[in-house]
């Protein structure tokens, strides 16, 4: 899959201004940015370069009752066009940390509102870093899985860049990084992490697994 008319474009030498900006004028309406708001970094980013952009927060229906507070003060913090989508079916259904959770409980209802609302290309928070899935990811490519682009601003970043933008940016912070919890998902399956530990192990401790199924 080619890359509309700008496909000798080389997104990786593109300043994440740059990069938003023509993000914004290639899909306009039908970009949006995923956000988990375990931070704020993507979120003040983007909206910099794009105010009114989409932003859509999945609500499991499992997450911790600090990330649902965090989300409603962002919101109006930065007075966000945020989306909050929900899964059909219920918590009793398909429990926080069993085999199906996370493709009926985040995976299937972020594509439903995609296919739904016509979304030509998303943004999401991904770094290289995070997980051996993600080790090749792009800066901008096409997300085969879903049907649209997929666009990663700070792909080539690692944890001590968005420290450092956090802090350079004054930037508010989820209340439990301050209790441990560096990589923040739902709660039955997130833990805080070990002094010298990689942030995402926290993320679904014990169990042989570390996606969602978002992003791959």
């Amino acid at each position: 899959m080619t890359l509309l008319n700008d496909e000798q474009l080389d997104y990786e030498s593109l300043s994440i201004e740059e990069l938003l900006r023509w993000a914004n004028l290639t899909f306009k309406d039908d970009l949006i940015l995923a956000a988990s708001f375990q931070d704020v970094t993507m979120i003040d980013i983007v909206t910099k370069v794009i105010p009114d952009i989409k932003i859509v927060f999945i609500d499991t229906g499992s997450h911790f009752k600090e990330t649902t507070e965090f989300v409603n003060y962002i919101k109006n913090r930065y007075n966000l066009n945020l989306i909050v989508i929900k899964p059909d079916v219920g918590v009793d259904e398909y429990p926080c940390g069993s085999g199906d959770c996370c493709k009926f409980r985040k995976v299937e209802p972020f594509n439903k509102y995609l296919k739904d609302y016509g979304v030509k290309a998303w943004i999401s928070g991904i770094k290289r870093v995070d997980t051996p899935e993600r080790a090749d990811a792009p800066v901008v490519g096409w997300d085969d899985s879903k049907g649209l682009y997929k666009i990663n601003p700070i792909v080539t970043w690692d944890d001590s860049d968005v420290e450092a933008y956090s802090k350079t940016n004054k930037l508010p912070q989820h209340p439990l990084v301050s209790k441990g919890y560096l990589s923040i998902g739902c709660a039955p399956t997130t833990r805080p992490v070990e002094a010298g530990k990689d942030a995402r192990s926290g993320r679904w401790a014990n169990m042989d697994k570390t996606e969602c199924g978002l992003h791959i």
